[in-house]
């Protein structure tokens, strides 16, 4: 059983003037946005799932991110084609909140400026836009062009059948679960290393 998101919520909310905001909002600002967010995510579903392995949970924050990825298609329908961008700036917005999840899950420090920057290189790299300028309020609208480009529709007009697809029916198992694989496979070295440092810490202590 799937247990609650309310990133679910807030992209049912969504507005126009809303996705306009994000779209505008630094790479760096959303990432720290989504941080103490993230934490209660990630406890939940620790508390939740508390026999499970960290693979097994990574996993879950990524079958839940596909599955709020399955609501954007709604998006679509009220906006009808010119709606598409809007779909596909949720999509890059729910890759990031993913990599968060998961930073979070390996117990990565996202307060450090070092961890942060490892996170939205990852995040370029997954994505498949390359190195990202942080500072740059328009990285989710790169990655939006990226993923409409990946799916073999360099134009909007060839999107159509996306829409009444819709679009996130491509998208979801494509580009949330290899961005979730990637990132699993990233911070798992971490979370080897950060185990290492604590026993050698508790053999000198």
């Amino acid at each position: 059983m799937a247990f609650y998101d309310p990133i679910a919520d807030k992209v049912k909310k969504f507005t126009p003037a809303e996705l306009k905001r994000l779209a505008d909002t630094k790479l760096s600002d959303l990432v720290q946005q989504e941080v103490p967010r993230s934490r209660k995510r990630v406890l939940e579903l620790e508390q939740r799932y508390p026999s499970a392995g960290v693979r097994e949970r990574a996993q879950r924050l990524i079958d839940e991110k596909k599955h709020v990825a399955s609501m954007v298609g709604g998006i679509s329908g009220a906006f009808g084609l010119l709606g598409l961008p809007a779909d596909l700036t949720v999509m890059a917005w729910l890759q990031l909140t993913l990599l968060v999840d998961l930073a979070t899950l390996y117990k990565v420090n996202l307060k450090s400026e070092r961890a942060r920057n490892e996170l939205l290189d990852l995040y370029g790299y997954t994505t498949g836009v390359g190195p990202v300028q942080r500072s740059s309020p328009r990285v989710l609208g790169k990655v939006a062009e990226v993923l409409l480009t990946k799916g073999g529709l360099q134009t909007l007009g060839r999107a159509m059948p996306l829409v009444s697809a819709p679009v996130t029916a491509y998208l979801n198992n494509q580009h949330i679960q290899k961005v979730g694989d990637h990132a699993v496979r990233f911070y798992e070295g971490f979370d080897k290393a950060h185990a290492k440092t604590k026993a050698a810490s508790r053999k000198a202590s």
